[in-house]
């Protein structure tokens, strides 16, 4: 079902749909597999070229997915087909929806206090029967705490969730799933950002209109200006526009070489 890789900005893309990650997920729930799932975007790779070790870590994920419309576009012109961008804010909903359908648990980790429990209730009244085992919002530098870190690890192994969704941001929620995956090989893991914030109706996501047109990045950057103006601004738009016109050359190139 996954296909080829393909590499994009550095980084390796599964060409599959939301659809087909959830089937892969619930495929490797029946066999007693579990795994971790990467969203790369341009941030992400930008990050990696920066530094090798963060490239090295989302490598080594077991399905790699486009969380970006820029890295699907340059995918596709570059003629490395992706089929669609996947994000992880709207895979927190597809999967916890199959969870709900497969009797499977869920944990939810990250966000500010309260949210993670907002987000919970809000998935069980959209996936019914949702068995949510349990939520952690775990205080700032607690990943430097080995208190605090003991207590979060042994939650996940006492509660033992078939899937857990880490709303740290990048790379934090990368580096302590790397961290805690060997607690629990049967899980399924996701680094899911803002996704818990969006759940729980504390952040503002972008309307779909917006999200289609590959506009989502403008929406966060025009609600939290302060904080994501070097980001967005600085760091990740001239890589994107670098990215696509290493897409277009490669497509010419391609076209010529023929």
């Amino acid at each position: 079902m996954r296909g080829e890789r393909v590499v994009i900005g550095g980084l390796p893309i599964d060409p599959l749909t939301e659809t087909q990650v959830v089937e892969c997920v619930r495929e490797a729930w029946r066999e007693g597999r579990g795994g971790w799932i990467a969203t790369p975007n341009v941030d992400h790779m930008w990050a990696a070229a920066s530094d090798r070790r963060l490239g090295d870590l989302i490598r080594g994920a077991d399905l790699s997915v486009a969380d970006g419309a820029p890295v699907v576009w340059a995918g596709r012109l570059s003629g490395r087909w992706l089929p669609q961008r996947v994000a992880g804010a709207d895979l927190l909903w597809s999967l916890s929806a199959a969870a709900a359908q497969d009797g499977r648990t869920v944990y939810l980790l990250g966000g500010e206090t309260g949210v993670p429990e907002k987000a919970a209730d809000a998935l069980r009244a959209a996936c019914p029967g949702l068995q949510v085992v349990g939520t952690c919002s775990p205080p700032l530098g607690f990943d430097r705490d080995p208190e605090e870190f003991g207590r979060c690890r042994e939650d996940l192994r006492v509660t033992r969730p078939d899937v857990v969704f880490v709303g740290l941001g990048f790379p934090k929620q990368e580096l302590l799933i790397e961290k805690f995956a060997d607690v629990l090989p049967g899980t399924w893991w996701l680094g899911c950002g803002a996704a818990l914030p969006f759940a729980a109706g504390t952040l503002a996501r972008a309307p779909r209109w917006m999200r289609g047109l590959g506009l989502e990045w403008l929406f966060r950057l025009l609600s939290e200006p302060r904080r994501l103006f070097r980001r967005y601004v600085v760091h990740d738009l001239p890589f994107a526009m670098g990215l696509l016109g290493w897409a277009v050359l490669t497509r010419v190139r391609t076209s010529l070489g023929r």
